[in-house]
């Protein structure tokens, strides 16, 4: 009897621990074992984390190269500036930094065309294959058209440009030059946003890295070989400048010849809507090129009235060194753009938002790493550009340096932003913080804060401007829209 007891004991004990090991599924009715619903939560976990992992690696893929392409172009202003300051010294730089709001002009007005085009036909090619072959035709014919009046431009009249851009005599007399040739070549550097980018988003990125890539290490090369061994100066720095854009278009140029290109160039007469459409998913690549060229010209203007040539050759070399930053950043958001299109199309939302916030990670990063450099290294970089040895270029650029570049992080999440809403089709969300932050906000603060604080507040114009677009923005437009939310 009292083995019999203890079965019986044995057996309820059994029937709890089995039925404490299941749960009520209250969609079938039935109970399910906690094993089996922990095999399937590991599943989905692994399932997540390998998504999760693709993504990431996808994601690299076409932003590595895009940095490093972001970084070549960047470089090779800065050989521009080194070889300029060695030539010329603080007058060359000073010519130098009063034609950069024309190349950003330039820069702006193909990158909003090209990568325009570039991203609506990403998103078109998935669902309308012929629609989408029009685009890159559409964005040759106007690119080319709106480069003309700069070419015409550099022909009969830079004196009259470079004048308006604040120059004296002695200015003029150093960059006159200079300015005939970029002018002269705005169409290679107009034409060459548009190659680029198709090739980039018709899925060879690295061909458009080593294009980009290639071009820089050219001008870099031929910048010292015309303007020292050759004697040309100041236009041999010209020459080698508008020419490397023509280096790069000829390395695309090898894609539209492989397996695996899908851009054709179609006879089409060319669209207003088309460009319309385009212009309006370029509108961040235009702010973006646009905001550096609006910055330097506003801060020459500022800085010739505080301080005359002397603040505006620091602020060259802060500017210069800044593009650097500012090109890291741009990498991050335009290799982003090609595959947030690619999964927008689909209606991903899951990978739009890893996408989102995998490419925030990287360019806080790529900020944090910026600030600290410029905190540890500003001197040194000032000293490289101060051929002349000039004390009070060195004390204006090495604290505007360090200020400067406080700027980046509020940037980095403005620039993800901005690139992100403008490839999954939200052109107005990301026009917002594109013209907040590169026109309007650093245009007022830069003469609030240079009246209050004089040079410094120069300085602090950028990082001030960064931080209210990141602080209203972030309240405007991602109280519905944040990806990485969820929303």
């Amino acid at each position: 009897g009292r083995a019999r007891c203890n079965t019986a004991a044995r057996r309820a004990a059994s029937e709890s621990v089995r039925s404490a090991r299941q749960i009520f599924l209250p969609q079938t009715g039935q109970c399910a074992r906690m094993g089996m619903l922990r095999g399937k939560t590991r599943r989905k976990f692994r399932f997540e984390e390998t998504a999760e992992k693709m993504v990431e690696k996808k994601l690299r893929s076409y932003i590595i190269p895009n940095v490093l392409a972001m970084t070549g172009t960047s470089c090779y202003v800065l050989a521009d500036t080194f070889f300029i300051s060695m030539a010329q010294g603080a007058t060359g730089i000073t010519a130098l930094n009063l034609v950069l709001p024309v190349y950003g002009l330039m820069f702006a007005i193909g990158s909003m065309i090209g990568i325009g085009s570039a991203t609506r036909y990403s998103l078109r090619r998935a669902l309308d294959p012929a629609e989408a072959d029009g685009y890159f035709s559409n964005s040759l014919f106007w690119a080319l058209l709106a480069s003309l009046p700069f070419a015409a431009a550099g022909l009969w009249f830079p004196d009259a440009v470079l004048r308006w851009m604040g120059a004296d005599e002695v200015i003029l007399g150093v960059g006159l030059t200079y300015m005939r040739i970029a002018l002269c070549f705005a169409p290679c550097f107009m034409l060459n946003y548009t190659f680029t980018a198709f090739v980039r988003n018709d899925g060879a990125p690295n061909v458009a890295m080593a294009a980009t890539l290639t071009s820089g290490i050219f001008n870099i090369i031929f910048d010292y070989v015309l303007m020292f061994p050759l004697g040309m100066g100041m236009a041999g720095a010209a020459l080698a400048t508008g020419l490397s854009p023509v280096v790069s278009m000829l390395i695309c140029s090898v894609h539209f010849f492989s397996p695996s290109n899908h851009i054709r160039l179609v006879r089409r007469a060319p669209s207003v809507r088309r460009l319309v459409r385009s212009c309006s998913l370029g509108i961040v690549a235009f702010v973006g090129e646009m905001s550096s060229g609006i910055t330097t010209m506003v801060f020459n203007f500022i800085l010739l009235g505080l301080a005359g040539n002397i603040a505006v050759a620091a602020y060259g070399v802060v500017a210069n060194a800044a593009l650097v930053g500012t090109a890291l950043l741009n990498g991050v958001s335009q290799g982003l753009q090609p595959y947030a299109s690619e999964m927008h199309g689909k209606a991903d939302v899951d990978a739009q938002r890893r996408i989102y916030r995998h490419s925030m990670q990287i360019a806080l990063g790529i900020a944090a790493l910026l600030v600290v450099l410029a905190g540890v290294f500003a001197g040194p970089l000032v000293s490289v550009f101060n051929s002349e040895g000039s004390a009070q270029l060195a004390a204006y650029a090495t604290v505007g340096m360090r200020l400067y570049f406080l700027g980046f992080p509020g940037a980095a999440v403005n620039v993800v932003r901005a690139g992100f809403f403008s490839a999954t089709g939200r052109g107005m969300e990301s026009s917002v913080i594109a013209v907040l932050r590169g026109v309007v906000a650093v245009t007022v603060f830069a003469f609030v804060l240079s009246r209050a604080f004089g040079i410094i507040g120069v300085w602090l114009a950028f990082p001030v401007s960064e931080m209210f677009t990141w602080a209203l923005t972030g309240r405007l437009l991602f109280r519905d829209a944040a990806p990485a939310n969820g929303k």
